[in-house]
């Protein structure tokens, strides 16, 4: 795993080549529908702005956190999607504006973040560096819908490696949220990278084993492809089973694209 600067120097990247999509979008292209039932490409914007804020707030203000830790447990989906649609009803530009300033101060601060400290979150407290993960990881897939949004065929990069390393990670997580036991046999976990080499997670003699394609692993993983359209395939019940239920994102399970 990259340090947390490495991270967020992708992250930067990946907002702005998102950034260079929406920018030129006259004010009805900010309307125009994405794959995410009831959200427009405001809507994702506002909603990367607002985790973003968020994730800023956690690192420079716990006790504020704190207090939207509480008011996010009542409904936190409802809290999500009440933000984006919030945010999404902003002059195009001024949006734009924030999310610029709003997500280069994240990353600044990012990057000063203390060795060895924790950051709230509303799952387990994180480094700096799994912040700056997830922060791609979102970014990453709502920047597809966008895409997907305005016909645009994105481009695979290195930055995938990270995504994919954090759906290996949330392995377990996939099966808790579903109230399912975890798999106690160790998997192997190898990805054909945009530039050919190969990503591997796990014991190389494992008996359960997913391999694939390092894009089409993390469409899974963020819900954003079937698994039927993808070239990722799992070998053994436990990893055949991970593969239908697949989420490197917080909260309750997705209902995919």
């Amino acid at each position: 795993m990259a340090d947390a600067g490495a991270i967020v120097d992708d992250l930067d990247a990946e907002s702005e080549e998102l950034d260079t999509l929406v920018a030129p979008l006259p004010a009805a292209g900010w309307a125009e529908p994405t794959p995410a039932t009831g959200w427009t490409i405001a809507h994702q914007i506002g909603h990367l702005l607002w985790t973003d804020r968020l994730s800023l707030t956690s690192i420079t203000d716990e006790a504020a956190f704190g207090d939207l830790l509480t008011a996010a447990a009542a409904d936190p989906s409802g809290l999500v999607d009440t933000a984006a649609e919030q945010e999404s009803q902003r002059p195009a530009a001024e949006l734009l504006e924030d999310w610029r300033a709003t997500r280069r101060k994240l990353h600044d601060v990012l990057r000063t973040v203390e060795p060895g400290r924790k950051l709230v979150w509303f799952g387990p407290p994180m480094s700096a560096a799994s912040m700056a993960t997830a922060r791609l990881m979102e970014t990453w897939a709502h920047g597809l819908d966008v895409s997907d949004a305005l016909g645009v065929q994105r481009p695979a990069t290195s930055r995938l490696r990270s995504i994919a390393h954090l759906g290996v990670r949330t392995r377990d997580f996939a099966f808790a949220v579903r109230g399912q036991p975890a798999p106690t046999a160790p998997f192997r976990v190898e990805l054909s990278a945009p530039d050919g080499s190969v990503w591997g997670w796990g014991p190389e003699d494992a008996a359960q084993r997913v391999t694939g394609s390092a894009e089409d692993f993390c469409y899974l993983v963020t819900q954003r492809r079937p698994l039927g359209e993808l070239d990722v395939v799992a070998v053994g019940d436990d990893a055949q089973q991970w593969l239908t239920i697949a989420q490197a994102f917080a909260g309750p399970p997705g209902a995919g694209r």
